[in-house]
């Protein structure tokens, strides 16, 4: 399984980086604007810095919601880098916007997926990646693994290419139930990456490691 990171913070996407787990980027208006970045030109700038530090797929995200208005943010965004995928929401006009795009090369990632159907439809319209929101549902008292693993089956019984890129990851447990039910991708923050180090017995195994060590060189 792929691990993306979530997030516009340049510090993080560094550190993720330089650990060597990372596999790409997600970003959205609501993570640029936590980071202070406003403003069309800035925030392409920041698409580029973000491109230069990763080696594999950016996703970058339109903010018009009609036909031509994707388009012309899309076409924009992926004249960046090689490595930018456009991020379209998943409504009708994002449908169309996503076939348009999957027709000339570009990479989309068909966002905001809620439902198998949603899913399935962004699949016929050729998306590279379609990014279903397991912790949004779960905030919602329904089931967002439950929803990964339904596409997964649907992805499967016709051959469909689209990659599951599970969003809205919140915690360690959210990244292994990922892993187990067969997302292709995982995006969340770098702290529910380095959760994934934690456990007690390698703690208190390496302490007496080193316990040991400086007892027999005492």
């Amino acid at each position: 399984m792929k691990f993306f990171i979530d997030t516009a913070n340049l510090k993080d996407i560094r550190e993720a980086q330089d650990l060597g787990i990372l596999d790409g980027v997600t970003t959205n208006p609501s993570l640029m604007a936590k980071e202070g970045i406003a403003g069309v030109d800035n925030v392409l700038k920041h698409y580029k810095a973000i491109c230069a530090i990763v080696d594999g797929d950016v996703s970058a995200e339109v903010i018009a919601t009609d036909f031509e208005g994707m388009v012309r943010e899309g076409e924009a965004l992926a004249a960046l880098d090689e490595k930018i995928v456009v991020k379209i929401p998943m409504i009708k006009e994002g449908v169309k916007a996503c076939k348009y795009f999957s027709e000339r090369g570009i990479k989309t990632n068909m966002t905001l997926v809620f439902s198998p159907g949603q899913a399935l439809l962004a699949a016929k319209a050729g998306a590279t990646y379609v990014s279903p929101f397991v912790g949004r549902l779960d905030d919602i008292s329904s089931d967002g693994i439950e929803l990964i693993a339904k596409i997964r089956l649907i992805y499967d019984n016709y051959g469909y290419e689209t990659q599951i890129l599970a969003a809205s990851v919140r915690h360690p447990m959210h990244i292994m139930q990922c892993a187990e039910i067969g997302a292709d991708v995982m995006t969340g923050p770098f702290s529910a990456m380095l959760a994934l180090l934690k456990h007690p017995l390698t703690d208190s195994g390496l302490a007496q490691f080193l316990e040991d060590h400086a007892k027999a060189n005492s």
